[in-house]
């Protein structure tokens, strides 16, 4: 029996979060036919992981491969994923769980989120682009969000590129204030976030208080190059946990 596939994002108050995952999911499994592709949380949304594995183990699978949705390895992906799957092998007895690595930053998504952001600019604006990162107090998975406004900078693709985070900083207020002074015509605020939701939306509004005309890319979402992204994860895992 072919390992079905358990996609593990964060989880959120905000229904569209969900909703971007759960269609993410459908996109996965029109891409692999025959595959088994659900979907847990890790918090504030349903089903949460031992319940999803339950379910699972309940259906005659022994073994599940665990794609976590997260743009970064922080706490969530090697504190929070391990320790519910823990608890879920207390509930599954004999089920082996192998947990991939995390989606970002793969280089497929960052050029889906440039992609994002050049859609929203016009041939003759001069961009500035804030590339903007959930944040977290994990130094390493910041450092990852400015590595890529810094190859994007390298790129020469938009005029002005800073990052900036919603919960920490750089914040985005600061970050649109230093393109707005380095001349930038046109300011798009770049997500780093797999869906839209609340911390996304506040963000916007910081970046809205400083220049009002601030545009908002979409984040990756649904997209192809993410569920191809999910599915390199599934074919070929480097995995970074695995149990029974």
């Amino acid at each position: 029996m072919t390992a079905p596939l358990l996609l593990v994002a964060h989880g959120s108050r905000d229904p569209r979060s969900a909703a971007t995952v759960r269609r993410l999911a459908a996109v996965v499994g029109e891409r692999a036919p025959g595959l088994v592709v659900r979907v847990a949380f890790l918090d504030l949304s349903e089903p949460s992981v031992p319940d999803a594995l339950a379910e699972l183990h309940g259906q005659g699978h022994r073994s599940v491969i665990v794609v976590p949705l997260l743009l970064g390895s922080a706490y969530h992906a090697r504190v929070d994923l391990p320790a519910l799957i823990a608890e879920a092998h207390e509930r599954c007895p004999g089920l082996a769980v192998t947990v991939s690595d995390v989606l970002g930053p793969d280089p497929v998504l960052q050029s889906l989120a440039a992609l994002r952001a050049a859609e929203q600019l016009d041939a003759d604006e001069t961009a500035g682009v804030v590339l903007t990162g959930v944040g977290s107090s994990d130094a390493k998975a910041n450092a990852a969000v400015a590595g890529i406004a810094a190859a994007w900078r390298g790129q020469g693709r938009f005029a002005h590129v800073t990052h900036a985070f919603a919960t920490c900083r750089p914040s985005v207020e600061s970050a649109v204030a230093r393109l707005r002074t380095a001349g930038a015509s046109r300011i798009v605020l770049a997500p780093w976030f797999l869906a839209p939701g609340l911390l996304l939306d506040r963000a916007a509004g910081e970046a809205r208080r400083v220049a009002d005309d601030v545009r908002v890319a979409a984040p990756l979402g649904a997209h192809p190059s993410v569920a191809e992204v999910v599915l390199a994860r599934y074919t070929s895992p480097v995995p970074v946990a695995a149990a029974a």
